[in-house]
């Protein structure tokens, strides 16, 4: 399905088309999906999220900006959803495997098994040490490195300058580098 444009989309939306509705939410689901996933790391609970998204989005259309992109606003929602979960849950544990699981959808292929065992040590290496990131560097590396969202777009989302996106990320790189080069060594 070809992207249809987003502001068009809205304003069909606002006047009650059926159709513009479900567009948008076709066009949009599996990535709010995704980034629910990615942060809650339970499958019921990422529909549910996406659910609540596409409502409070539909919901509050009429009060969109077009300040930031409809994408930053509908992950914006997403992410607020996402945390409102994992506060009530308490579990930011899981994020590891769910973390794990995105990756491979990112990279499917047919390794050679040793291909795969080298991978499969590498990837634990990187999801134990990203696993001991507190959340606020956690997320700011899920939203860059998985969902491939640009700097701008993440502020938008957490509600933070550039500056602190960009903080986080270059905090969240050194200590992942620092934690894998010690890994390295032994």
């Amino acid at each position: 399905m070809n992207a249809a444009d987003p502001l068009q989309l809205i304003a069909e939306c606002i006047a009650g088309d059926e159709h513009a509705i479900e567009t948008l939410v076709r066009q949009y689901e599996t990535s709010v999906y995704r980034l629910a996933l990615s942060i809650t790391n339970d499958e019921a609970d990422a529909h549910e999220i996406t659910q609540e998204t596409f409502i409070t989005a539909l919901k509050s259309l009429r009060n969109y900006q077009e300040r930031s992109s409809f994408k930053a606003w509908l992950y914006t929602l997403a992410v607020n959803h996402s945390r409102g979960r994992l506060r009530k849950r308490k579990i930011l544990g899981r994020l590891r495997a769910t973390l794990t699981g995105i990756f491979q959808i990112e990279t499917q292929k047919l390794p050679s098994p040793e291909d795969d065992a080298i991978q499969n040590e590498k990837e634990e290496a990187i999801w134990n040490s990203l696993n001991k990131l507190d959340e606020r560097h956690r997320i700011v590396m899920v939203l860059r490195y998985f969902h491939e969202l640009s700097v701008t777009e993440i502020a938008e989302i957490l509600s933070i300058s550039e500056g602190t996106v960009h903080s986080r990320l270059h905090n969240a790189r050194e200590k992942l580098r620092t934690a894998l080069a010690s890994l390295n060594r032994e």
